[in-house]
């Protein structure tokens, strides 16, 4: 029965038992109100990988994300939909026009009224300003795009907006960040704050950082996006995911945005 059992309910209830073994070392304040960590004590993802993890991410020569972003900067050149228009029309080199640009994301659109991430603004942008199709969610083209963007602000510190939608929408995040989810009855934060560096199934758990997004995970042998990561670990504990562009999952990397304020942004990342 247990052979049988998925990996990631496996994993789920290792974290479970794992936090009620350590719920006596931390102190009863942080528990009770699951602090954040502080940003002295703040490490990305990459310090907990092995050396050649680390090594493959540093040499684009090694790294397997670059497969995506060479599609997306391929992209940046085709003419597209109604307008017949490449992103490199309105936007001239991507090396410098982008530079920053994922850094500020998620981020208010006025024009929608609603939070949106990197990926949603660079379709918003495929269907306003080429007149285009929007990209599926969680495909090639859309992850090599966004890859391409985001690989512009790498070396940059994260910088989330500052207007009140966008701050709204980190609030909304924050809560959810905290709050208890699935069979398992567990947060993001109980793991990713209160339990980062200890072990579970033989691997490190990380303190949930997001500026690396989109990575290239050797589990997936794919990138990935940072909602794909998000429910994945909502399926961790048994909880019911909201589906790919929901907004709450939205709301959350707006937190997370906050949560990784000043930290750098590692685009294209590799994590195991």
């Amino acid at each position: 029965m247990t052979a049988a059992m998925p990996v990631a309910a496996k994993a789920a209830i290792a974290t479970m038992a794992l936090i009620a073994s350590a719920s006596g070392s931390l102190p009863a304040a942080a528990m009770a109100a699951g602090a954040d960590l502080p940003t002295g004590e703040r490490r990305s993802g990459a310090d907990f990988m092995s050396p050649a993890t680390q090594a493959m991410q540093r040499d684009d020569a090694q790294n397997p994300a670059m497969l995506w972003i060479s599609g997306g900067e391929a992209q940046w050149r085709v003419k597209a939909g109604g307008s017949a228009k490449s992103c490199a029309d309105c936007h001239g080199d991507a090396r410098s026009s982008m530079r920053g640009v994922a850094a500020r994301f998620p981020a208010f659109d006025t024009e929608s009224g609603a939070v949106v991430n990197l990926g949603r603004r660079i379709n918003l942008c495929r269907e306003r300003r080429q007149q285009a199709a929007a990209w599926k969610l969680e495909s090639e083209d859309l992850l090599g795009m966004e890859a391409y963007v985001a690989m512009q602000s790498r070396g940059m510190p994260v910088t989330p907006p500052r207007d009140a939608g966008t701050k709204a929408s980190a609030a909304r995040g924050q809560q959810l960040y905290r709050q208890r989810i699935g069979q398992l009855n567990l947060s993001c934060a109980q793991c990713h704050d209160q339990q980062s560096g200890r072990k579970l199934a033989g691997s490190t758990i990380p303190q949930a950082h997001a500026a690396a997004y989109p990575i290239y995970r050797l589990e997936w042998q794919a990138l990935g996006s940072l909602q794909r990561r998000l429910r994945n670990c909502m399926s961790g504990v048994r909880a019911e995911a909201p589906p790919l562009g929901a907004q709450e999952l939205t709301d959350l990397e707006a937190w997370l945005a906050v949560r990784d304020q000043g930290m750098t942004i590692e685009t294209p990342a590799v994590r195991p």
